[in-house]
């Protein structure tokens, strides 16, 4: 540094008189007073006594208002950036105050954002002894770039002793970002409960139906031992939760996942819908809040954030088990999704556009229960040849409901028929069924991928807009669902159509009114799902009656089961079983009846 040859009083009183002028500009105190006195003081002439008195004062005075302007940071916006993410961070508060993912937009093919200044918040409170309860959010943090775009350290002063450091890392080609708390300082023997991080996020909408994106937008959390669970995604829910790993707050297709280094304990989640009917003009669907407790015994707490798709595969390659946040499907069905629907669309998706992968996914799972399809037709065309005795019983026992069942059941047992044969098999196809169900709306790979009319298979088809909402259906008619309805509808017809029993022998329920039911409800139901998913089960049925079709063309002759029930009437009755003990049931309550009538 370059030597000062002029006087040191003046230097020291212009010193004072810039640092005092400063001062009053950023705190609009009243100091110009001041800085007039110490002037005239300066200019005048004094004895050496004086002038150590005097240079006493303007030291005091100097060391006073560095005091008080020492933590006065300038608050600014600092970048991180990668190939996928671009984060603003705001100097006060040291919080995330922007987050765009910039392989994506939403429904409106605007920027997708998970965070802004508006929706999300990351606050930490701590216990002071002078100034009661400190929250980072109304520190402006001092900063420092250790790696530009990368990496930077925010640190926040309550004192020379006492003071926040909070450091961001934002790793290369991720969607990861890790973030470090260091308390310096505090008093941690205070009350523990009263160090906290409070983690609050508005959840955007970014699907054109936000009722059915809401569905899906749930706060989930994960376990050490591979275990998940996530609070109710209607209405408002809390809960305490002990042994955590991570908090997912999850936007359908989006996620912000949060992950501790160490599992935590005493973590107070909460839940509120805000979107509970479909809103068009709604910018928030539920709104998620997380308090999580800070280990003070440790130096530093660890944390890392994932932003990001939520995509199975993409989850599953961090290998930290945060793909279970991913809404797959319980038991059998997660089991079934996990391991074979979403390789096997995966592996489809390399050769086929998203549209014909669902095809041929279709195509491939009616291959594999095409024997289950031949059985329960089977078991049909079996009932359709016993109509005419089933009728002709009905008509002779009709005042006799006992004996009319029993009558049946030694038709069934005589013949080899059972009704319930075509039931089986199609409780068979359910876990495949209620797999798909799920996986359709879990399959993030189809998000804004077009196939026909259809311009979003994750979103529904619309080929109409209404102009008005209409309660469970919406205000458009989506093509998909209309297909899938009338493909049922024939299916349903073909399956159980000839065969349908009388309204008097189902208790006063009339069982043609239910098949109409179906469709109707599937129409209603998924006029605003995913239109990959009506695709599904429009091609699936088409496929059910073509193959139901060629069995009755080239495999079942009427002729044949007659002969075969005629053969079997012949044949003695086996002992046992369900349907022996059903008749001999039948058959002592019949006798009972009977003694019962002659007391009378």
């Amino acid at each position: 540094m370059e030597e000062n040859r002029n006087d040191p009083l003046t230097f020291i009183g212009f010193l004072l008189i810039s640092i005092i002028i400063m001062f009053w500009y950023y705190s609009n105190q009243n100091i110009p007073a001041i800085v007039e006195n110490d002037s005239q003081n300066i200019e005048k002439t004094i004895s050496e006594d004086q002038l150590l008195e005097d240079q006493l004062l303007i030291d005091n005075k100097t060391k006073e208002i560095k005091e008080d302007d020492k933590y006065s940071f300038q608050q600014k916006k600092l970048v991180l950036e990668n190939e996928k993410i671009y984060i603003e961070i705001d100097t006060k508060g040291a919080n995330i105050s922007m987050l765009n993912l910039k392989e994506f937009t939403n429904y409106n093919d605007d920027s997708l954002m998970l965070v802004d200044l508006d929706n999300s918040s990351f606050n930490i409170s701590i216990p002071n002894n002078y100034n009661g309860t400190i929250d980072s959010k109304d520190i402006i943090f001092d900063s420092d770039i250790i790696e530009r775009n990368k990496k930077v350290k925010l640190t926040g002063y309550i004192s020379d002793e006492d003071f926040i450091e909070i450091t961001y890392n934002l790793d290369n080609d991720s969607y990861m970002l890790d973030y470090q708390i260091k308390l310096n300082g505090f008093d941690t023997n205070s009350d523990q409960n009263d160090f906290f991080i409070s983690w609050t996020k508005d959840s955007f909408r970014n699907s054109k139906s936000i009722d059915y994106e809401n569905r899906y937008t749930a706060l989930s959390y994960g376990f050490e031992d591979e275990k998940d669970s996530y609070l109710s995604a209607t209405g408002s829910s809390d809960k305490v939760i002990d042994d955590v790993n991570w908090i997912s707050y999850r936007e359908h297709f989006f996620s912000s996942i949060l992950m501790f280094e160490n599992k935590l304990d005493k973590i107070q989640i909460f839940s509120e819908n805000l979107a509970s009917v479909e809103v068009l003009d709604k910018k928030y669907t539920k709104r998620f809040s997380t308090i999580i407790p800070i280990d003070t015994n440790n130096s530093s707490s660890d944390f890392r954030f994932y932003f990001g798709p939520t995509d199975y595969n993409t989850l599953k390659g961090y290998n930290l088990g945060i793909e279970r946040s991913v809404p797959v499907g319980w038991g059998i069905f997660g089991w079934i999704n996990t391991f074979i629907f979403f390789p096997l669309f995966s592996f489809l998706t390399k050769y086929f556009s998203y549209g014909i992968s669902i095809i041929v996914l279709t195509i491939i799972v009616k291959i594999l229960i095409a024997p289950i399809t031949y059985k329960q037709y089977l078991s049909q065309a079996k009932m359709k040849v016993l109509k005419p005795e089933i009728e002709e019983i009905n008509e002779k026992y009709k005042d006799d409901p006992m004996k009319k069942q029993q009558e049946t059941m030694s038709l069934y047992t005589r013949s080899g028929a059972n009704p319930m044969a075509g039931c089986l098999p199609a409780l068979a196809q359910m876990p495949i069924f209620f797999a798909l169900f799920v996986f359709f709306p879990a399959a993030f790979s189809l998000r804004q991928k077009s196939f026909l009319w259809a311009d979003d298979l994750s979103s529904y088809d619309s080929i109409l807009d209404l102009g008005f909402y209409i309660p469970l259906y919406g205000d458009h008619i989506s093509l998909f669902p209309i297909l899938a309805s009338v493909a049922i509808f024939f299916y349903t017809k073909m399956t159980t159509g000839g065969q349908m029993m009388p309204s008097s022998q189902t208790g006063g329920v009339n069982m043609k009114l239910i098949m109409y039911m179906m469709p109707l409800m599937m129409l209603f139901f998924f006029n605003n799902y995913a239109s990959g998913l009506s695709l599904y089960y429009f091609i699936s049925n088409l496929l059910t009656i073509i193959l139901m079709l060629l069995i009755k063309r080239f495999y079942i002759d009427d002729k044949k089961i007659l002969r075969e029930i005629e053969e079997n009437k012949q044949k003695p009755v086996k002992a046992g079983g369900f349907r022996a003990r059903l008749q001999k049931a039948m058959e002592e309550a019949e006798k009972q009846k009977r003694n019962n009538e002659r007391r009378r």
